[in-house]
């Protein structure tokens, strides 16, 4: 979306204040007709902070949504940008403006529920509904759905949709009893009592946590073993270990883990998604996300979500990694140390434990934003490495990937294929007939095929929705000499998108990316990124090969028919739309082939004597 003066009747007031505006750090707030706060600001120099916003250039549709709602702004110049990021803080949680990043705690309470029924069912509920008993409420559902899951694996109870005891015995047990999963409640082996007092054990285990019940059970095992009731010390035995096992699940990623929180981000295309993984104690105590939305500036959104994120109420930890570096880490550490009153450290770890952790919070945030989107989280993370790979600044949710097929000087042919958020977009791909290249020259029929896409793109008649998007990067078929002799025809069109080669070995296999600068990128070390790329250009020659071969095969049967009596070129060309193929033809009656060809049934039954014994 555009802004332009048509939005912004006010726009040239706005860029005259703002060209007498500070060069100095402060915070700027701006402000609807009615004088309502609709977004807050820091700057380190607000002069070029807060003309970005009213130069005549494509923003995102939030922003370009806000500037065109701004009558006007005030400003508060500091001394320095720490005190400019102390006063944003204090304004946005004052004012909340609409259009600043607002962190919603939308998670609510949860519960552990035992329902109220002969043999009892432990699980996770968002509300108090129904009979039973509930502990909590859980602030975290992550928390409450761990909780659950350990329980009912330490404890071996049915998690299944069966009814107890209406279906004693009416199926054989499932898998969970085969694996040692399930005590097989299912079996009507269990008495209502017999079952309760291991309910019983189980809600304490959830009230007293594992270390005490670790001890009770410990102490009843020994006792059960002094007494000779030894299947009793067997089953003891084997949920401690079952406990144990779950203490070790949780340390798996985090044996040495300080008390920290993990920090990532994920984007697709403007929309970003937070994730922090909380771990204390050396364990995964809390997991939350946060999808914050469009948002232009990555840098600037990571350092509002961090200071946002501390400034309504969450714990501040001494250490804090992130997945980038923030340009205000000095900053942040000083704000954070005088809200904590200890010293906080913000890392950004490259190799190592903490690294994997912080790829593991990547991870969530990924999935988390997948479900927003409708794609899956690994093609995010993906879509995110390509562009990371590229130094695109952002993941390339629109990707076109070229190709040229031809036999000799003839049959030459272009294809283009589709990738939308990462999955081949089909109703978007096109086919090229090449028309202006006489002989056979790859370079040259690439560049009639790419100024012919985009003269359509910036053609205001074309009603194609196939060239209607501005791809956010395009791929050719080819290395160096295909992007060199590309790249300049595109720039002088006014078409502002990367251009890549996609390079194969002597196997035909994806190699590398040559770059616009004619530098080869290894992609091999990325697995996804590697095999999305691999795929690609796979597709963009079959579906290039596929077009050449059955307009080969067209020309030539063309060339074929011509050679019968009373056929010419236009009289072929209307008979092969018709029929297509050489089997179609032969079947073909006479008053078909006279309806196509517009002449007489018996004229014909001579085209198709002809053709039956000169085609073969």
């Amino acid at each position: 979306m555009r802004v332009t003066l048509e939005d912004n009747p006010r726009l040239p007031y706005l860029r005259d204040k703002t060209a007498k505006l500070s060069h100095l750090p402060g915070c700027y707030i701006m402000k609807n007709k009615a004088g309502t706060i609709i977004y807050i600001g820091k700057a380190k120099n607000l002069h070029n902070r807060v003309s970005s916003y009213f130069r005549d250039s494509e923003h995102l549709p939030k922003v370009a949504k806000m500037v065109s709602n701004v009558y006007d702004y005030e400003f508060i110049v500091t001394d320095s940008e720490y005190e400019a990021l102390v006063l944003e803080n204090s304004l946005i949680k004052q004012h909340k403006p609409k259009y600043n990043i607002l962190l919603k705690d939308d998670k609510g309470y949860s519960y552990i529920k035992i329902s109220d029924e002969e043999y009892p069912r432990i699980t996770r509920e968002m509300q108090k509904k129904g009979p039973g008993e509930f502990i909590g409420p859980y602030t975290s559902s992550f928390t409450s759905k761990q909780t659950v899951e350990e329980v009912n694996r330490v404890f071996m109870l049915p998690t299944c949709r069966r009814v107890f005891p209406r279906d004693f015995g009416k199926e054989r047990p499932c898998l969970n009893y085969q694996i040692k999963r399930c005590i097989g409640l299912c079996r009507g082996c269990f008495k209502p009592d017999e079952y309760r007092a291991i309910i019983d054990e189980a809600v304490e285990y959830i009230k007293s946590g594992s270390t005490a019940s670790v001890e009770s059970m410990t102490a009843e095992m020994e006792a059960a073993a002094e007494n000779l009731e030894f299947e009793r010390a067997a089953m003891l035995r084997d949920r401690i270990a079952a406990i144990s096992r779950a203490a070790e699940t949780q340390n798996v990623i985090g044996k040495n883990v300080p008390d920290c929180d993990v920090i990532a981000f994920s984007r697709n295309g403007q929309e970003c998604c937070a994730a922090v993984l909380n771990y204390r104690g050396g364990k995964l105590t809390d997991k939350s996300d946060f999808i914050l939305g469009e948002t232009e500036d990555e840098n600037e959104t990571r350092d509002d979500f961090l200071t946002q994120y501390y400034s309504y109420g969450a714990r501040i930890p001494k250490e804090i990694y992130i997945d980038e570096a923030t340009d205000s880490k000095e900053d942040m550490e000083r704000f954070f140390r005088e809200k904590s009153g200890h010293a906080v450290h913000i890392n950004e770890p490259k190799r190592g434990e903490m690294a994997t952790l912080v790829r593991l919070a990547a991870s969530n945030a990924a999935e988390r934003l997948s479900l927003n989107v409708g794609r899956s989280g690994r093609e995010i993370a993906t879509l995110e490495d390509m562009g990371k790979l590229l130094g695109l600044g952002k993941p390339p949710l629109y990707i076109e990937c070229y190709d040229i097929s031809n036999i000799a000087s003839s049959s030459m042919v272009g294809g283009m294929v589709v990738l939308d958020n990462g999955r081949p977009a089909k109703r978007f791909y096109k086919k090229f007939n090449i028309k202006t290249v006489a002989e056979q020259d790859d370079y040259a029929s690439m560049r009639e095929v790419l100024k012919r896409r985009f003269e359509n793109y910036f053609d205001p008649e074309c009603k194609d929705t196939g060239f209607a998007t501005m791809p956010n990067l395009i791929f050719l078929d080819g290395g160096k000499g295909h992007v060199a002799a590309v790249a300049p025809m595109l720039s002088e069109m006014g078409v502002k998108c990367p251009v890549y080669g996609l390079v194969k070995d002597d196997r035909h296999r994806t190699r590398a990316v040559v770059s616009p600068d004619g530098r080869e990128i290894v992609i091999s070390k990325n697995r996804s990124v590697f095999n999305m790329l691999t795929r690609l250009q796979d597709e963009v020659h079959r579906y290039t090969i596929s077009f050449q071969t059955s307009k080969h095969r067209a020309e030539t049967l063309e060339s074929e028919i011509t050679k019968i009596p009373g056929i010419g070129p236009k009289k072929a060309q209307a008979l092969l739309r018709e029929f297509k193929t050489k089997q179609a033809l032969r079947e073909a009656t006479p008053g078909e082939i006279a309806k196509v060809m517009r002449i007489s049934e018996d004229k014909a039954e001579e085209v198709i004597s002809g053709f039956i014994s000169g085609v073969k």
